[in-house]
């Protein structure tokens, strides 16, 4: 699949190709909503591999629903677009499935000058808590949120999600390579859950200086390619 970016600006990272194939081991179905989908990579990689879903997919910036369209057009997939701010909008219906690639740098993190960057990549703009509870608001009984965030933070995670009455079901550690700590943590969580967390295998991106042969299976998975747009 193709899909279209912006050459200057926000772009997608391997962050998302290791979250779609934890999403789609879930097998999602019925209504799904991508939050904060960028480009539409998430949403539109898993209504490829999921025709049935119903996906809906929104951003608060119009640069970027100008993107997620184009790339569902020139994909030919069927996906609902809608411009707007997650914890605040009223959809029309609840979700059985909700994924996210939300922005985690933390806000002490020295900032880039450009305001679609800082959106994009700083929590401040969508504060873990914030964003799962609008979640809980939003999905059906039993509904799935799977989401990916910085792994120095699981603490906050765990705190989060309790919070907002979400229970955490499948969690795995992404690390650069075996002799470094982990950077990102993929998380499962579902409303009205009470079932025991599963702590799946550890991912590892790079064997010395070449991927290793996960992260070369999930990339061949995805058959992204990027096109540069103005």
């Amino acid at each position: 699949m193709n899909f279209y970016q912006y050459e200057k600006g926000y772009r997608y990272t391997s962050d998302v190709m290791f979250l779609y194939d934890f999403a789609r081991s879930f097998r999602p179905k019925g209504d799904l909503l991508d939050v904060g989908c960028g480009c539409g990579i998430l949403g539109l990689l898993l209504k490829r591999d999921f025709p049935s879903i119903d996906l809906t997919m929104m951003d608060i910036q119009e640069a970027h629903i100008f993107l997620a369209e184009k790339n569902r057009d020139s994909n030919a997939l069927g996906a609902e677009i809608v411009s707007g701010d997650f914890t605040k909008y009223k959809f029309n219906k609840k979700f059985d499935f909700i994924v996210s690639n939300p922005p985690f740098y933390h806000e002490s993190t020295k900032k880039s000058e450009d305001e679609r960057l800082k959106i994009s990549r700083y929590a401040d703009f969508l504060p873990l808590r914030t964003l799962l509870n609008s979640v809980f608001q939003n999905l059906k009984q039993k509904g799935s949120f799977v989401f990916c965030y910085d792994a120095r933070q699981i603490e906050d995670i765990f705190a989060a999600c309790t919070s907002a009455k979400m229970k955490i079901c499948d969690i795995c550690f992404v690390y650069p390579r075996d002799d470094k700590e982990a950077l990102l943590v993929l998380i499962h969580a579902k409303k009205d859950s009470k079932s025991y967390a599963k702590i799946h295998a550890p991912i590892f991106v790079f064997d010395k200086e070449n991927y290793t042969k996960r992260a070369k299976e999930i990339f061949t998975l995805a058959g992204s390619r990027s096109i540069n747009c103005e």
